[in-house]
């Protein structure tokens, strides 16, 4: 197969990535919708994200199953692309309870629609994840994957504000209170179900050579596997990294109505920020993969970031939004930089560094007030840009024969995103920590990455393993 073919089915296979950001993003403005109409608990509202991201590990687990049943995989069997195909087709079902869902205002029915479109989410990640690294020679496979994670980093920026444009309409300056209808939350995910139904056709009929397919065989020995540590400490660094990363962002908009008086119409720009320093970290990150040396590569380090930044203003003004008042933000991007070249690519030192920044920026949103403590919190997002690589990295590096099963265990944790959701929710309960204090579930989570990180670093050191560089990339 020829650059061109592989272009072209590249350019095709991204559109999920975009999917998977466009919904995981958006559900955070589902979140306070649902909970100001239909009077939830902070906890029950985030029960959103809990079906959701759970949803990942019992697909995984469906999956393996089948696979186990059948005795064959079935993806290697029948194709990336019809694999790919299937599980769009099964999201594009889950969209379909939102007609009935938003119509009556049921929680549950949409819980039961997430959970559909998650569990198809599952099945294209099983499948779109080792596509991309076979659309190509193996030496560059990385590469391609970090490409793929800025696409998804787009629709996590963009996710937000389309939905609440579709919910309450453009953002016109007035202060003329707008009425909350939650059947308006049926438009933009019916959309999304076409498009899902779309792309499956044309990933049925995508026709691709790889130059490496690596068939998934699953390992009959899960022990042999779990016998590393940096495994089975990299799958709870996974749990508590998506942890954290969902919890935070899912927890903002009660927080930003308790902290600073924002109306659930108003929150979108800054959930858009906090998905959009995702994508300013991943940019930064992904300079080194870029395959630029010396004064190129460091201009690079900050172009990337600079221009992921712009894309963010450039999307939000075009909504409507007046964007004058993140300008200031930069300067918390002016840090990431900083430690991004302190890393030096090295995977167990940015999971260390962004660790620890991570804590002093939860720390100073709890203790500080108004403005300046939201942005805090919304800074969480750039200190989780690069985790996901940096912990799958190290947690994969020496197993040997037992990677692939590694990998599946690794993605079975995603699920932490709606456990940890839903703890943090529970202590955010006026009667038990408050909104504000619950952000102290993720400096424990945050702590424990930080562990990770010096643990497993001196731990390859004494065995004289070497690590391959971070370059990006995200789940």
């Amino acid at each position: 197969m020829n650059n061109k073919n592989y272009t072209r089915a590249f350019a095709i296979l991204v559109s999920v990535f975009f999917f998977w950001g466009f919904v995981a993003a958006s559900n955070d403005i589902l979140i306070p919708v649902f909970k100001e109409k239909l009077d939830l608990t902070q906890a029950q509202s985030q029960m959103i994200a809990f079906v959701f991201y759970v949803a990942y590990t019992v697909g995984s687990l469906l999956y393996l199953g089948a696979s186990r049943i059948m005795g064959i995989d079935p993806i290697v069997k029948y194709g990336y692309g019809k694999g790919i195909a299937a599980g769009l087709g099964l999201s594009a079902l889950g969209t379909l309870l939102f007609i009935p869902a938003a119509n009556s205002a049921s929680f549950p029915m949409l819980l039961g629609g997430l959970m559909v479109v998650g569990l198809g989410f599952s099945l294209q990640q099983t499948a779109a994840n080792p596509l991309a690294i076979a659309l190509g020679p193996a030496n560059t496979g990385s590469q391609r994957l970090s490409l793929a994670g800025a696409i998804n980093n787009v629709g996590t920026t963009v996710g937000p504000l389309l939905v609440s444009y579709a919910i309450f309409g453009p953002m016109t300056g007035s202060e003329t209170e707008r009425i909350l209808d939650v059947s308006d939350v049926k438009l933009p995910y019916l959309a999304l179900g076409a498009l899902f139904l779309l792309f499956a056709f044309v990933f049925w009929n995508l026709k691709v050579e790889t130059e490496s397919a690596g068939a998934n065989e699953a390992s009959s020995s899960d022990k042999k596997a779990l016998s590393y540590p940096q495994l089975w400490m990299g799958m709870i660094a996974i749990f508590v990294y998506v942890g954290v990363e969902v919890s935070t962002a899912s927890n903002l908009p009660e927080l930003m109505k308790q902290e600073v008086g924002l109306k659930t119409e108003n929150i979108a720009p800054y959930i858009s920020l906090f998905w959009a320093s995702l994508m300013i970290g991943r940019w930064t990150s992904a300079s080194g993969a870029l395959g630029l040396n010396g004064f190129k590569r460091e201009a690079m380090r900050l172009i990337l970031p600079l221009a992921a930044f712009g894309l963010f203003l450039a999307v939000n003004s075009k909504m409507g939004h007046d964007v004058s008042s993140f300008y200031s933000y930069l300067s918390v991007v002016a840090l990431l930089v900083i430690a991004d070249f302190l890393s030096k690519g090295n995977p167990s030192r940015q999971l260390l560094l962004y660790s620890l920044l991570g804590i002093g920026a939860l720390v100073y949103g709890m203790s500080a007030s108004g403005m300046s403590s939201v942005m805090a919190f919304v800074s969480v997002g750039l200190f989780c840009s690069t985790l996901w690589p940096c912990i799958f990295t190290l947690a994969i590096t020496g197993l040997g024969s037992q990677t692939s099963q590694g990998a599946n265990l690794l993605v079975m944790m995603i699920m932490g995103g709606g456990f940890i959701s839903v703890a943090q929710g529970l202590l955010a309960s006026p009667d038990s920590l408050g909104i504000k204090n619950s952000y102290w579930v993720g400096v424990i989570c945050f702590a424990y990455l930080a562990f990770y990180a010096w643990r497993v670093g001196k731990m390859f050191k004494e065995q004289g393993l070497e690590v391959s560089a971070v370059e990006g990339g995200g789940h």
